[in-house]
């Protein structure tokens, strides 16, 4: 897991973005941010050599970018195929499709839900997520997802309680 210390570096680095990334109760600026973290991420990833992880990653920054832009169902759909038949085509073992299944759910929250709805669908796609970095050795994507998860539940409190 710490053979190699300049991906676990980036891997720490996305971990400290996506707390910051989650406290964010506005959805634009959540998407934004989320879109910084993705970025890293990509890099995490190719210097862990988690291919479908990266390529989940590169797709997921693709696609926060465009759901700044449009609502589009459509789009969101379009993604959800794209990442998970080219997930297929990339898989050699089954935890190689944890990562797909998490964008997947991670690109239908960004383009059809909104809110707390936006956020439970974020904590779903962590969990795979989790799952994934835990079978990669990312230190720092372990420690992301678990705190995300804890972070985005207590924000999806406070929007329910305002």
């Amino acid at each position: 897991m710490f053979d190699n210390p300049l991906a676990q570096f980036f891997g720490l680095l996305s971990y400290c973005l996506g707390i910051y990334c989650f406290y964010q109760r506005d959805d634009k600026r959540l998407k934004i941010s989320l879109f910084v973290l993705q970025t890293n991420n990509c890099i995490h990833f190719a210097l862990l050599g988690a291919t479908t992880a990266l390529f989940s990653s590169v797709l997921s920054v693709i696609r926060t970018g465009l759901s700044l832009r449009t609502k589009s169902t459509i789009v969101a759909w379009l993604f959800i195929a794209v990442s998970f038949f080219w997930g297929l085509y990339l898989t050699t073992i089954w935890q190689d499709m944890l990562p797909v299944i998490g964008s997947c759910i991670g690109t239908y929250a960004l383009f059809c839900l909104r809110g707390i709805g936006m956020r439970l669908a974020f904590l779903i796609s962590a969990c795979f997520w989790l799952a994934n970095n835990i079978y990669v050795g990312s230190l720092g994507g372990t420690l992301l997802e678990l705190t995300l998860i804890t972070v985005n539940g207590r924000t999806m409190i406070k929007l329910y309680r305002s």
